[in-house]
């Protein structure tokens, strides 16, 4: 009887190891089905086509007489969620937000409640953000069902995850503007959170955006380059990869839906108090900003999938076109070799600094550096690390003494091959003249890269910082790894 017993248990723990195998194994070819389905439309990089080369080729970026929209660099932080809300605050009919990353941490809940308030009052907001970022920030999120539900919002997520088709997965939106009516916008490099925006305790990234004012706003059309990024808004949101956030009516009968609302509609009172005389007064962009000539969006395709490098291929011609000098600000460098080979020949008249390993809040950005520093050598730039102690993600270029250039490019292969990405490039002596100073304010406190080891004209009383062990140890024992996937970071 014992016998039989014991032999009906072996039984039962035999099935269900079984059981438990299977599953692993199930789910172990789930998940490798998941990297190789994202991955593999990626692994080839598309060229640019004889129609992108002949379009850029024939744009002009450059006039000899005044144009109707007038700039200038956002560059602080607290500066850059002030003018956000005044913008918010100004619009009477309209507003488009466009963001990848969009929290409801403290600067990103006077955000909210800003665009909750314009609603209120009657006008038309509509949210634009990155499918993945919301799926991590938005969903289950009750100030975003605040929003979502208000009949004066919408809120549209761009390529929203998709366990079931992992190929599409890794196509991201990484556009970053504020539009106010037909009147102003912002646009630039900062997602919507304390990281960027505000003065609020805890990490800090320097980051940079460009408010540019269209001066014939009350005319029905212009040739203002709001109606580029207008225009650029209604394409990639009609694409059958966009779709509506949460917008049921229902939700906004939810308790703790009502209760995020009434927070929000709080807060932005106190946060009225707080900016009681910059929002309540009539903000003068006439004066506050600088003549430009031309203004010219700079876009690459909105598909998901892999992309031509149109961005980086424009910005290299722009480049090659200087007459003296170059400058280039990026977070980070990570680039394959066509990429390369389009630095090395701008290299002999441009400057360019981005954060130096240990600095560098991207750690895959920090590990490719170590890795490929030879290469970027070779291209012949100047190379300037920052060492500033805050990380760097100013996405910028200057060329010559007349085209500054703003936006949300990384010098890196995501942002050429894979990521939505939008620069705005501004022919305009005075917003070059502004953008030059603000950089030269940072490589005050970077290090000129002299070779593999060495570095020269480190400013008075600065050493470069030691690169952690951390690291070190990544670099040492992940780097093939990293290496093998740099194009995804």
């Amino acid at each position: 009887m014992y016998s039989v017993f014991r032999q009906k248990r072996k039984k039962k723990k035999f099935k269900v190891r079984r059981v438990i195998r299977t599953f692993a194994v199930v789910f172990l070819l789930f998940i490798v089905y998941l990297v190789i389905g994202g991955i593999a439309p990626f692994l080839i990089h598309n060229n640019i086509t004889k129609d992108t080369e002949k379009k850029v080729e024939n744009t002009n970026f450059y006039s000899d007489k005044k144009g109707v929209d007038r700039a200038v660099i956002i560059e602080d932080n607290e500066e850059a969620l002030k003018m956000r809300l005044k913008l918010i605050k100004d619009a009477k009919n309209n507003i488009v937000m466009s963001t990848f990353d969009f929290r409801s941490d403290e600067a990103g809940k006077d955000m909210l409640s800003a665009l909750l308030d314009a609603a209120n009052r009657g006008v038309k907001v509509e949210i634009f953000a990155d499918g993945f970022n919301s799926e991590l920030r938005m969903e289950r999120n009750n100030y975003f069902y605040a929003l979502s539900s208000n009949p004066n919002i919408k809120i549209i997520i761009y390529n929203k995850i998709n366990l079931l088709t992992p190929w599409k997965g890794l196509g991201r939106m990484h556009d970053k503007y504020l539009i106010s009516d037909n009147k102003a916008y912002m646009l630039g490099g900062r997602n919507t959170f304390g990281y960027f925006l505000g003065d609020y305790k805890g990490h800090k990234n320097y980051d940079r955006d460009v408010l540019v004012y269209n001066t014939e706003y009350k005319k029905e059309k212009s040739d203002s380059s709001i109606y580029q990024i207008k225009k650029y808004y209604k394409d990639i949101t009609s694409l059958k990869c966009c779709s509506v956030f949460h917008n049921s009516t229902k939700i906004a009968k939810k308790k703790k839906v009502k209760e995020a609302g009434d927070y929000l509609k709080e807060r932005y009172t106190t946060l009225s108090e707080k900016y009681d005389k910059f929002l309540s007064s009539e903000y003068n962009y006439e004066k506050n900003t600088y003549e430009t000539n031309k203004i010219t969006l700079i876009s690459n395709p909105t598909t998901i999938y892999s992309k031509e490098p149109v961005v980086f291929y424009t910005l290299m011609k722009l480049a090659e076109n200087a007459k003296s000098e170059v400058k280039i600000h990026t977070p980070y460098i990570i680039c394959d070799d066509y990429m390369y080979e389009g630095l090395s020949k701008i290299g002999d008249k441009t400057t360019i600094m981005f954060n130096s390993a240990e600095n560098n809040g991207n750690l895959f950005g920090a590990i490719d550096y170590m890795s490929n520093k030879e290469k970027i050598i070779d291209t012949k730039m100047t190379i300037k690390e920052y060492e500033g102690g805050i990380s760097y993600h100013g996405k910028s270029m200057t060329i010559d003494d007349d085209m500054a250039i703003v936006g949300s490019f990384n010098m890196d292969m995501r942002s050429a091959y894979i990521d939505t990405e939008l620069m705005l490039a501004i022919n305009s002596r005075e917003v070059t003249k502004q953008l030059k100073n603000n950089m030269l304010l940072y490589e005050e406190k970077a290090a000129t890269v002299k070779n593999l080891s060495e570095y020269k004209d480190l400013p008075k009383g600065m050493k470069m910082k030691e690169i952690s062990g951390k690291k070190e140890n990544l670099h040492k024992y992940l780097g093939w790894i990293f290496n093998a996937l740099r194009f995804l970071f």
